[in-house]
């Protein structure tokens, strides 16, 4: 019975206080979180814009509207460029030659070095006449070609001679001549005289050296000046 009545009064007891405790305290005192004279907490969301940062926001949009105005000198500048330049040097490539020797190429070149912007050298492969020859037509055989030589002995002829090797072998040579009317003047001789002469022109394959050049300036480029050499001419080529 006496437990009964302990527990009935610790219930009663646990209600009070839970009463108390409810209803019993300040509104006042109970609405706020922190003790008395503590700032009351905001979040950063809920606070104001610093004037700073008002104040810089402010500086930085000019800059924008002049960023928005930069294309305009841009596009001036396109322009001028664009625009033909009345002090355009103007150049095209050239071929200077030909020249005997690689002696000859190597002055050229020293003397035109400073006027040019690139240059190279280059060989190539020519014919040249070396003469005239006058001679009768080939013999089947060598003692066709001798039979050949004493008759023209018989008529007075001179300065002959046999071909015994060679691509020509078997031929009656009348003379090499490098002025093509001193070997016409022959043959007509010859041909006087009753044999069937023929002047054929004797070539033979030598270099020659050119100079490829791309001048400073085109317009007012005078080789002449500087290479005194009147067989040597000037033609444009292909850049390089």
């Amino acid at each position: 019975m006496l437990l009964r009545l302990l527990f009935v009064l610790l219930i009663a007891l646990n209600i009070a206080v839970g009463a108390w405790l409810l209803l019993g305290q300040n509104d006042t005192h109970a609405s706020f979180a922190t003790d008395p004279g503590v700032p009351k907490l905001h979040l950063l969301s809920e606070l104001p814009p610093p004037a700073s940062t008002v104040a810089h926001a402010a500086s930085v949009a000019p800059p924008a509207t002049a960023a928005a105005s930069t294309p305009a000198p841009a596009s001036t500048n396109a322009a001028a460029a664009a625009a033909p330049n009345a002090n355009t040097l103007s150049y095209q490539c050239m071929a200077l030659g030909p020249f005997a020797t690689q002696e000859d190429l190597r002055i050229a070149r020293n003397a035109l070095s400073s006027e040019a912007q690139r240059m190279r050298a280059r060989q190539e492969q020519t014919t040249q006449a070396r003469g005239w020859w006058v001679h009768l037509p080939p013999s089947p055989n060598h003692a066709a070609a001798l039979a050949q030589a004493r008759q023209l002995g018989a008529r007075n002829i001179q300065d002959y001679f046999v071909v015994s090797a060679g691509d020509n072998q078997n031929t009656v040579s009348l003379g090499l001549f490098k002025d093509p009317a001193n070997a016409r003047k022959r043959r007509e001789e010859i041909v006087a005289a009753g044999f069937p002469a023929q002047m054929t022109e004797r070539t033979e394959t030598v270099p020659e050296y050119w100079l490829d050049l791309i001048p400073s300036d085109s317009k007012h480029f005078d080789w002449r000046s500087r290479i005194h050499d009147p067989a040597i001419g000037s033609h444009s080529t292909g850049c390089f």
